[in-house]
């Protein structure tokens, strides 16, 4: 069996890494290349060009690549058609995907699509497009699965790799006792997020919804995980101009996934992290500010009803999102006190929490493994709704 594959970023990376070892768990022969990162050839995997070299964000640097990473698919297509694989897998990365995946499949090659693009949230046109570039989408979220089905595309939701790392139940007293947190005060967790643009677009809204809970109780204790140098130096001028009590704010190197499980609450920016943040049934509000201009777009373009996956995967408003001009300080502070002060408000979140999370956990690798199996044995098998 000789199998192709492309991954770009990190994440992209471990997913196919996962994938590639239960492939090989089961055809410890099989040939698998393509472009790999560290994970991946860890795993097994040849790379013919590695990965970082997919892994470019914004307009301006994607432009500035464009012919190094259009001389690559053209070359990838050609070697793959001139000797071509029983199956060709993309995982992520669609702007890149997308293109060979159609050019592949056109020359009679088998290709399959790992985490769908978001599509069902705007661009929803694209969908004509995966149709005709892939025998196969495997989806993270069932909630995709459903608009795949509803425009006929064949596709598979396999869960969420996630669901499968995270247990049903965390021991928060030992992460805080690993994080050197207090034991007894209300920890609350601060995410503004991993970029510079969005700690100063909603950090200070945080951080001031801070000192009010700060007025409060006076104990309360505030945990912020930042990933940088160039953020924790954002945050930091943030703070120093707050007037907030620094004896009970700590500001820690990466580590969020562990921030999150010791908090009692999360302010979190809306992004992967709210789904993290469910997976260890965390109480949270949801938060986000943009650009004037880009809300505008963004209101226009975006067909979907809410911002958060805990509200996508739930199908209706459980966390509260302040976006834009309802990003205050005022709110955000009495949204996550109500979970400090009602315990009905903070079980009932909880308990949905742990349906999706079962939801989710499906073991997504090894189903992943079993689509693409079916789809090489049994083609026929594998059918649009």
């Amino acid at each position: 069996m000789r199998i192709g594959i492309v991954a770009g970023e990190a994440s992209g990376d471990l997913l196919a890494a996962e994938l590639i070892r239960e492939i090989k768990r089961r055809h410890p022969d099989a040939i698998i290349e393509g472009i790999a990162g560290p994970a991946m050839i860890a795993a097994g995997c040849r790379a013919l060009y590695p990965s970082e070299r997919l892994a470019v964000m914004g307009f301006v640097e994607v432009l500035g690549r464009y012919r190094e990473l259009s001389a690559m698919r053209k070359a990838l297509a050609q070697r793959f058609i001139d000797t071509p694989p029983d199956i060709f897998i993309g995982v992520d990365a669609p702007d890149f995907n997308l293109g060979l995946e159609r050019k592949l499949k056109s020359h009679g090659i088998k290709t399959v699509h790992y985490v769908s693009p978001s599509v069902w949230a705007w661009r929803q046109y694209r969908v004509k497009k995966i149709g005709r570039s892939v025998d196969l989408m495997l989806t993270l979220f069932p909630f995709e699965a459903q608009f795949y089905e509803a425009h006929r595309v064949p596709v598979e939701f396999v869960g969420h790799p996630l669901a499968d790392m995270i247990p049903m139940e965390v021991d928060s007293l030992a992460i805080r006792k690993k994080l050197a947190l207090p034991e007894e005060q209300k920890v609350f967790a601060l995410l503004p997020g991993s970029r510079l643009s969005e700690i100063n677009a909603i950090g200070m809204t945080m951080v001031e919804a801070a000192v009010l809970i700060q007025k409060r109780y006076a104990d309360a204790y505030f945990v912020v995980p930042l990933a940088s140098s160039i953020t924790r130096h954002a945050f930091e001028t943030i703070c120093n101009n707050s007037g907030i009590d620094t004896k009970h704010f700590r500001i820690i190197d990466g580590q969020a996934r562990d921030v999150m499980a010791a908090a009692d609450v999360v302010m979190v920016a809306s992004g992967t992290a709210t789904l993290e943040a469910m997976l260890l049934k965390r109480p949270m509000v949801v938060t986000y500010r943009l650009a004037p201009l880009t809300y505008w777009l963004a209101k226009r373009l975006i067909k979907t009803p809410y911002v958060s996956l805990p509200n996508l995967l739930v199908g209706r408003k459980v966390v509260e999102e302040l976006i834009q001009d309802e990003a205050t300080p005022e709110r955000l502070a009495a949204e996550v006190l109500k979970f400090i002060e009602q315990d009905e408000s903070r079980q009932s979140m909880v308990d949905l929490f742990n349906t999706v999370h079962r939801q989710l956990r499906q073991n997504a690798s090894s189903k992943a493994a079993d689509a693409l199996l079916k789809l090489l044995d049994h083609p026929s098998n594998v059918e649009s709704a």
